[in-house]
């Protein structure tokens, strides 16, 4: 046990026997020696204990208020990233909920957490929604360490960068600094079944990227003026981040990298487990870390919906089992 956990852990613990003791004291005076006879002793040493086991229970509650029993606070980012979290059943991975996820950010930065473990696992997903996490990761008073399992990739890895220290484990894919707005063009489907396509729009790009006419050039070109913006301040705000020149970013021509290389592009600071960066996080605290689990509350709907995906993914990666010939698998 650190020395510094020590104190902690003693202040609890006198706390709560303090209240107890109190609560006891009141019980006695209350149902003992005011009472007379023996029944009424019997009843009031009774009392007694059930007022000082009450008593035990609201000095937890206090000693966790007044010596709290965490100073890390851990908040997940898992699956692609959306403004809001998926639906009750949802048909594909459910998604991160950006507004959920700040919330507990801000929450973790007003509690007695003096750093941050943040846990990464996803694809990326919609700009603004991951710029607010990271936003928010950028406000935390105190050390941000980001610890990311299997997949730390585009918006994932444009959070990762605002963080202080980043940790990945050697078989995770970290980058994608990219961006995508691809959409499908099913104008020639579209002719085939006798569809046309009306335009009724004010303003010449209203409807540019609309998937059922072709794409013109004044039009693809003012897309993917937008695309390039967006790419622009991702690899502005990664060389900033970590600290390294705007080139040296364009070249990884948005590639994902197993941990080590990751490493030694810098765009990771270690390769480790959740171990790891919780030793990162002493480092920076210079205490024990105590880490409290910071999660939205989920209607039971959506915590059933999580459940049945994973049951899903389950049964596919069973029934996929004798076709993975010729994949690359871990062994």
């Amino acid at each position: 046990m650190a020395p510094n956990s020590v104190p902690r852990r003693i202040g609890r613990a006198v706390c709560i026997l303090l209240v107890g003791a109190a609560f006891a004291a009141a019980g006695w005076a209350l149902f003992v020696r005011v009472p007379e006879g023996d029944l009424a002793v019997l009843l009031g040493v009774l009392l007694v204990v059930g007022v000082a086991v009450t008593g035990l229970r609201i000095g937890r509650s206090v000693a966790a208020s007044l010596v709290p029993g965490y100073n890390v606070a851990e908040v997940a980012v898992e699956g692609p990233i959306t403004r809001e979290s998926g639906g009750a059943v949802p048909a594909g991975p459910v998604g991160a909920g950006a507004d959920a996820i700040v919330d507990q950010i801000e929450a973790a930065d007003e509690s007695a957490a003096d750093a941050l473990l943040l846990k990464l696992d996803t694809p990326g997903g919609e700009v603004v929604p991951s710029d607010d996490i990271r936003l928010a990761v950028e406000a935390f008073d105190g050390p941000v360490v980001a610890y990311c399992t299997d997949l730390c990739a585009s918006g994932g890895y444009w959070i990762a960068a605002g963080c202080d220290h980043v940790v990945a484990r050697e078989g995770c894919l970290v980058g994608s600094i990219g961006v995508i707005g691809s959409q499908v063009n099913a104008a020639g489907l579209a002719e085939k079944l006798g569809l046309s396509y009306e335009r009724i729009a004010a303003g010449e790009f209203k409807d540019a990227g609309t998937s059922l006419k072709e794409l013109e050039a004044a039009e693809r070109e003012y897309l993917q003026g937008i695309v390039d913006g967006y790419y622009d301040d991702f690899v502005d705000r990664v060389a900033e981040g970590r600290d390294l020149d705007a080139d040296a970013v364009r070249d990884t021509e948005a590639k994902v990298f197993l941990g080590p290389e990751a490493r030694d592009l810098n765009l990771i600071d270690a390769v480790g487990t959740r171990d790891d960066a919780l030793d990162e996080v002493e480092t920076h605290t210079g205490e024990a870390a105590a880490v409290q689990q910071f999660e939205p509350d989920r209607p039971l709907s959506m915590r059933l919906g999580r459940t049945a995906a994973a049951v899903a993914a389950g049964v596919a990666a069973g029934a996929s089992r004798g076709l993975d010939e010729g994949r690359f698998r871990f062994r």
